[in-house]
């Protein structure tokens, strides 16, 4: 099973309740959810009805069957106080979206705000995963700004970290072979093997 989105995909039902829904058939120009979104697997739908004020964001599992069916895994945001509708008699479009909340998007200060939580990366075939920037340096910061990691190739290629706004350990190298373990504080560099110290 995979979360998948796509365009044009968008059918009717007339099921009522709260439970899952009856699918019935593609609107004209578009596909239905087996097609475009397939069996077993999950999407962000958007559930309308055409006469009524009832409408449910929320995240579904498509079922191939006689009819194909949309099951209402969980809710996003709804008529129904963000809960499940107990949608009315009447049709009712339904279609793929992506969720506003669910949008990762640049700001108007050009910044992409990361949800709590963190972010992960996975399901790639690269390996090793590869991080490409432009410029000549890429910076990871403590949301406090106590911690950072910095990589800056503008002169030569170094390697920062650090605590607090300063560089505590760097590790640099030039185009001339020069290499250099530096730590900027008073403190000694240890290196370690099996929770050992070694030369």
């Amino acid at each position: 099973m995979a979360l998948v989105l796509n365009d044009r995909v968008k059918e009717t039902t007339t099921s009522t309740g709260t439970g899952t829904i009856n699918l019935a058939g593609a609107e004209t120009g578009f596909e239905t959810f087996v097609a475009g979104i397939g069996n077993s697997n999950t999407c962000y739908y958007t559930i309308s009805h055409q006469s009524a004020n009832e409408f449910e964001v929320g995240l579904g599992t498509i079922t191939d069957a006689t009819p194909d069916t949309l099951a209402r895994t969980t809710v996003i945001s709804s008529s129904n106080s963000d809960s499940a509708v107990d949608f009315s008699a009447g049709t009712k479009d339904v279609f793929c979206t992506l969720p506003a909340s669910k949008a990762v998007f640049e700001d108007a200060s050009n910044n992409v705000a990361i949800p709590s939580g963190g972010v992960s990366v996975g399901g790639s075939s690269l390996d090793p995963l590869s991080l490409t920037f432009t410029g000549t340096g890429l910076s990871l910061n403590e949301d406090s700004g106590t911690a950072f990691f910095q990589i800056d190739s503008g002169n030569g290629s170094r390697i920062d970290f650090g605590v607090g706004g300063t560089r505590n350990f760097l590790i640099y190298s030039d185009a001339s072979n020069y290499a250099e373990f530096k730590r900027t504080t008073n403190h000694p560099i240890l290196f370690g093997t099996n929770n050992a110290e070694r030369m």
